[in-house]
């Protein structure tokens, strides 16, 4: 066997039929409803119970996170969107028009993700704005990780619902 055999023996190109993708697919939502703007979900809950010191620090982390979000996307967010929508039309060509399951797993990770990304730039925009203390920081960080986490549910459905499909497909052709 050669090392091309043997790696494509290891790693099964085949997306939607391998247990790695899915345990992927689902650590990839757990980290990000738990991290709302690179906060951990429990800092804002025990800020928001217990307020003083600890609302500071999440005060302070917010800003700092958002502010470094919002400054990579003032300085470089027009090359960052370019380089995106090459990559997600490229993937996109190869999912539909050629019909490759990996490019269509990974398709299936990164636009959901994408959408994530704005949403969370929109987020850090209006905390910038002046939901950056007390209460309206709280209801907009809770509020951002319940639209996270809707997103993943559609996300995790349309994927599995997808994989399905493609399993099934496959497995009568193949």
């Amino acid at each position: 066997m050669n090392l091309y055999q043997v790696l494509f023996e290891l790693i099964d190109m085949r997306s939607f039929s391998n247990l790695w993708y899915w345990i992927m697919l689902a650590v990839m939502w757990s980290s990000a409803s738990h991290w709302v703007l690179g906060v951990p979900f429990d800092m804002i809950s025990r800020a928001r119970r217990q307020g003083g010191t600890l609302q500071d620090d999440l005060e302070t982390l917010v800003r700092i996170n958002t502010g470094r979000m919002l400054y990579i996307a003032r300085t470089a967010g027009v090359w960052l969107v370019a380089f995106l929508c090459f990559m997600l039309t490229a993937l996109l060509v190869l999912a539909v028009y050629y019909r490759i399951e990996f490019a269509q797993a990974v398709l299936f990770l990164l636009v959901p993700m994408t959408i994530l990304s704005m949403l969370s730039l929109r987020t850090a925009g209006l905390i910038e704005a002046g939901e950056s203390a007390g209460e309206a920081l709280h209801r907009r960080l809770i509020r951002h990780r319940i639209a996270t986490q809707a997103l993943g549910m559609v996300s995790i459905f349309v994927t599995s619902m997808f994989g399905m499909y493609a399993n099934l497909y496959i497995g009568v052709l193949g």
